[in-house]
């Protein structure tokens, strides 16, 4: 990832949206793969995706935290290029069985049904899964929702 072009982008996010916090937050793409970032992050632009999740034992075995509420992020495209800044505005963590037909549509993939969200999703943690067990159908899932900072859903039109 190019450090110049970061700072450049949240210089601008933050010229943009002055609430900002000065540190540079993390930096992440969706998805697993470059066709996944763009489609997906095409998805939060357009303003159709404000959910997404991931699964809890993945958060563990890579060390890292669970989003909090207020956490900002920057959304980067398939080439690593930042592309969105994003406020993490509610966080739950259910069972995968329980994952409501509420967060599917708000996650805005595919026909936004819970059956598809549930196939998508136990084959996409059956290859991509960052831990040994990969995935159960009681496994814990980090439902995260979020609102688009930057650039507006309009810029993106």
């Amino acid at each position: 990832m190019d450090d110049t072009r970061l700072a450049d982008f949240w210089a601008a996010a933050r010229a943009a949206e002055p609430t900002l916090p000065e540190t540079l937050p993390e930096a992440w793409a969706f998805g697993a793969t470059v066709e996944q970032a763009d489609e997906l992050l095409a998805l939060v632009l357009d303003g159709t995706k404000t959910a997404t999740a991931s699964a809890l034992w993945d958060h563990e075995s890579a060390g890292e935290s669970v989003p909090a509420i207020g956490e900002v992020g920057i959304v980067l495209d398939g080439e690593d290029r930042p592309s969105a800044v994003i406020v993490t505005i509610a966080v739950d963590i259910v069972p995968f069985a329980e994952v409501s037909a509420e967060h599917a549509w708000d996650e805005g993939e595919g026909d936004r049904s819970l059956d598809f969200w549930r196939e998508s999703h136990e084959r996409f943690w059956r290859s991509h899964s960052e831990n040994a067990v990969g995935f159960r159908p009681d496994m814990p899932v980090v439902c995260e929702r979020f609102r688009l900072v930057y650039p507006s859903a309009g810029a993106a039109s």
